[in-house]
């Protein structure tokens, strides 16, 4: 059995060990004599070489002097120490380590010992490595060679190729490239990558072999043999002398001449043709099998006219061995002009017109798409009218143009009733094109429409998708199924509209045309009935969204108490660049952010639950899919009072206070006596009193009174509201002033007018503060003729014998106010005058005939208001005649006496009792 090459490799390993082991013997052996320097040990093998990846065994051998043992022993890898698992002890004096080399082992190997415990450094350095680390060679794959054309035959160098290895080369690597004939070997040294040989002649029709070898330190290795024929070696250059024929006879074809490149003796080759048009960079290639044969010449047919054309041309060996030769210099040309071979793309557009019942229609049209030259003009014809020529610029019209041109033809008023045919030609400087028709139906017999239309977008371009439409029933002059489908789109940031035509059985198609990004589309969907046009349906489309430009401008419509109506207007539709999802509104106050999501077709919103008169700082954010965008920031406070709270208010008060009004005038209307005799009281006439009438002694004759008549009357002051009688004796001892309290001229008469003319002081004049609004001329006197008998709560007298002297008693007042109702109609049981009414004085007591009133069942505040001052005079004794008293203001028994004259109160107005 013969061992295999990892056999051998192992058995080598092996040997090489044992025979490290027993070197590393003999230099220990022979050391001592064979150097005088003292060393403490050696490492074998010295300063190696090894191989990233792979294992490394190393032995430290100790001196003698080294005074240790294998246990004192330690191994590292510069300051990293290699653990105890991977020693192996040879014997007493020798230590090996095995260590895998990596890319981050260190360089340097040592062996140490451990040293003794009073010596500074317990490790002591035997010996130390410095390891070289590297790869073997690489074996290089995809050799090729090629021999190229030098002149007019082929060169004699032969050039190889191939991919080295792809690992770190730390080590020095040498490449050679070595070739093999029948009669010779050849090589030389190469790059890493290439090399080549000189043959000195090209070895045409001879088999080579050809192979690289790579060596460095750690071994060589040899690329597979390449064995090949010099034929497949060769690369000729391009053909010479290309040439373009255009023939005015043949407007569709060009003729191609070139020369071969090598003469046949060296090689016989075959030939490529390609052709594009200028600028398209799309290549069309003649298929190989036209041009198999060794020629100089071929005619390209089936091209476009009126078309410039660039043609190329290269060679290769007649049975494809070798290499294509690069491709020869671009021969550009001109084919002639054709008439156009096919229809102009007729379509139109309907425009709403003013006028009622009516549309107008704006024909179009793209040039034919085999124009086959430049086109002059079209020839119109609507209905059965006759044939119209629209001349078209050249500047408008251009066939070389990559883009096809929309031109607009003509625009004529359509009747909503009507329905015809709109008839196109178009023509160049050969001839016409076919005939293109466009029905235009009733706009109440429009064929039906699509079923559906949708709209996605893959791979960069937006897609429409549609079903096509129910036409189990429709009339002539319609066919009952579709012919094809034109699909129409309108930008609607500038309006530039487009089209294109698909078959009948299509129902998902590409736009075609130059769309832009966030730009919003209409896209249209037409049936087409042989020619008629049916309902469209439309829908609107994104190639691709964004955010918004500009938030949507709000403004605060309504402002509240507790709410506010917010308004903002729609983005402009150029700039939405997308479909607006939703709107957001956020409304700020103190601090807090609200926020409220409405949906895309609202445009107003109140926000309520507000506080009152409060700031706030609103904004609206318009979302689409791809992003959000927010308006300004606007602000506005709300209201303290909501709308119509104040009128409210404002009409509670003054219903309110006309309700106060008409109750007070209710009140007046039905206390009207008793407020005019607040406001304005009753006053007496002095010039109708007749108290003369009143004594029964006297005839009703208004006899003024005599003066000497005052000396039978004593006067008495009542205070009604100590309820006390003044007589005589009380009166004696009130201080009397001449000069203001007592009258200067005594009364001439009960009855008499003196008691109002008399000049005595007015109560206004009292110095004791009396009121200072009454006047001597605002005083009323008043007069009543008492009974002898006690008047209001005095002890009543007994009633006067027949044939007695008494005469009644007089009581005058003084007051500012007439006598109240409760003293002119005195009631009780123990009364027994009789009163008479008269107009001035009121009821006064007449004999013992009627009854006696009460001052007690008078109304003390009533009585407080009027202001009233009784003067009340009580009987005089029958034995009382004095007519002049013997001392002024004193009674014959030192009492004092009554004064005749009219005396006034004391301190003003007083109350009588």
């Amino acid at each position: 059995m013969i061992p295999t090459s990892k056999d051998m490799k192992g058995i080598m390993d092996k040997s090489s060990y044992r025979l490290l082991q027993l070197l590393s013997l003999a230099w220990l052996a022979c050391r001592p004599t064979c150097s005088s320097i003292t060393t403490y040990g050696t490492i074998i093998p010295q300063s190696p070489l090894v191989e990233i990846g792979k294992e490394f065994t190393a032995t430290c051998v100790l001196d003698k002097a080294a005074k240790a043992t294998a246990e004192d022993i330690y191994w590292k890898l510069k300051n990293i120490t290699v653990p105890k698992e991977q020693y192996t002890k040879i014997n007493d004096s020798a230590v090996s380590v095995t260590i895998t080399i990596t890319n981050e082992t260190a360089n340097w190997l040592l062996c140490e010992k451990k040293g003794s415990p009073l010596s500074l450094n317990l490790n002591q350095v035997i010996h130390g490595i410095l390891l070289t680390k590297g790869y073997p060679p690489e074996k290089p794959v995809n050799l090729s060679c090629m021999a190229v054309q030098s002149g007019r035959k082929m060169s004699s160098c032969v050039t190889c190729t191939w991919q080295p290895g792809t690992r770190d080369e730390r080590l020095k690597t040498t490449y050679t490239l070595f070739s093999s004939l029948i009669v010779s070997n050849k090589s030389s040294k190469a790059n890493r990558s290439s090399g080549y040989i000189d043959f000195g002649t090209f070895p045409s029709f001879m088999e080579l072999a050809m192979w690289v070898e790579v060596e460095n330190k750690l071994g060589k290795v040899r690329s597979d043999i390449l064995d090949i024929y010099a034929a497949d070696l060769v690369k000729t250059n391009p053909p010479s002398d290309v040439n373009i024929i255009s023939e005015n006879n043949f407007s569709r074809t060009l003729l191609v001449s070139w020369k071969h490149p090598i003469h046949v003796t060296y090689v016989t080759l075959k030939y490529n043709i390609r052709f594009c048009t200028v600028g398209s960079g799309d290549w069309t290639e003649v298929p190989p099998n036209d041009t198999e044969s060794y020629k100089e010449s071929f005619r390209l047919q089936y091209l476009k006219p009126d078309t410039e054309y660039v043609v190329q041309v290269r060679c290769i060996h007649h049975r494809g061995y070798g290499y294509w030769s690069d491709w020869s210099a671009n021969s550009t040309t001109r084919i002639p002009e054709d008439k156009p071979t096919t229809k102009p793309d007729l379509w139109r557009v309907v425009i709403p017109s003013q006028v009622k019942s009516e549309r107008r229609v704006q024909v179009m049209c793209k040039d034919p798409v085999e124009s086959n030259g430049r086109i002059r003009g079209y020839s119109i014809k609507i209905q059965d009218g006759n044939w119209m020529t629209v001349a078209v610029n050249d500047s408008d019209l251009d066939s070389r143009s990559q883009e096809r041109k929309i031109i607009p033809l003509y625009q004529i008023p359509w009747s909503d009733k009507r329905r015809g045919l709109i008839e196109l030609k178009a023509w160049n400087s050969v001839g016409e094109s076919p005939q293109a028709s466009l029905g235009i139906p009733k706009l109440t017999q429009e064929p039906p429409s699509v079923e559906s239309l949708s709209w996605f977008t893959q791979q960069g371009g937006l897609w429409v998708k549609w079903q096509p439409p129910n036409v189990t029933a429709t009339g002539e002059p319609y066919r009952s199924e579709v012919t094809e489908y034109i699909l129409e789109w309108v930008s609607v940031s500038d309006g530039a509209m487009d089209w294109q035509r698909e078959r009948r059985h299509t129902r998902t198609a590409a736009i075609k045309g130059n769309l832009q990004k966030f730009n919003r589309y209409n896209i249209s969907v037409y049936p087409m009935y042989s020619g008629w046009t049916g309902k469209p349906l439309t829908i609107a489309a994104f190639l691709e969204q964004g955010a918004p430009l500009e938030g949507p401008s709000v403004k605060v419509r309504r402002t509240g108490k507790n709410e506010a109506e917010l308004e903002w207007m729609e983005i402009p539709l150029d700039k939405q660049r997308g479909f607006i999802t939703n709107y957001t509104i956020f409304f700020i106050t103190g601090g807090k952010e609200h926020s409220i999501v409405v949906s895309t077709d609202t445009y107003s919103y109140t926000v309520k639950r507000m506080a009152s008169n409060s700031k706030y700082v609103v904004r609206v954010m318009a979302s689409t899919v791809q992003g959000s965008t927010n308006s300004s920031d606007l602000s506005f406070n709300t209201l303290m009072y909501a709308p119509g709270q104040i009128e409210a208010i404002v009409v509670s008060v003054c219903i309110s206070f006309l309700f106060f009004v008409v109750l007070t005038m209710l009140c007046c209307i039905y206390k009207m006596d008793s407020i005019k005799k607040k406001i304005w009281p009753p006053v007496p006439d002095p010039s109708n009193s007749t108290i003369a009438k009143w004594s029964p002694d006297f005839t009703s004759k208004a006899d003024t009174p005599k003066e000497s008549a005052l000396g039978d009357v004593s006067i008495v002051e009542v205070d009604v509201f100590d309820r006390k009688s003044l007589c005589e004796e009380d009166k004696a001892g009130l201080p009397l002033k001449k000069d203001k309290y007592l009258s200067e001229e005594h009364s001439s008469g009960i009855g008499g007018s003196s008691c109002l003319s008399s000049p005595h002081q007015s109560v206004s004049d009292s110095d004791e503060g009396g009121d200072e609004g009454q006047t001597t001329a605002s005083t009323v006197q008043y007069s009543s003729v008492v009974a002898s008998c006690g008047y209001k709560g005095q002890t009543p007298c007994p009633l006067p014998l027949s044939g007695s002297s008494q005469t009644p008693s007089f009581a005058r007042s003084e007051s500012t106010q007439p006598l109240l109702d409760s003293e002119e109609h005195p009631e009780g049981p123990e009364s027994h005058q009789r009163y008479l009414r008269n107009p001035y004085f009121g009821r006064l007591p007449a004999g013992n005939d009627g009854d006696s009133g009460d001052l007690e069942d008078l109304n003390q505040m009533e009585m407080k208001k009027q202001g009233l001052a009784l003067r009340r005079f009580c009987p005089l004794e029958e034995d009382f005649q004095q007519t002049t008293p013997t001392e002024e203001g004193q009674s014959p028994d030192g009492q004092p006496g009554p004064d005749p004259s009219y005396m006034p109160q004391l301190s003003g107005y007083r109350p009588q009792c």
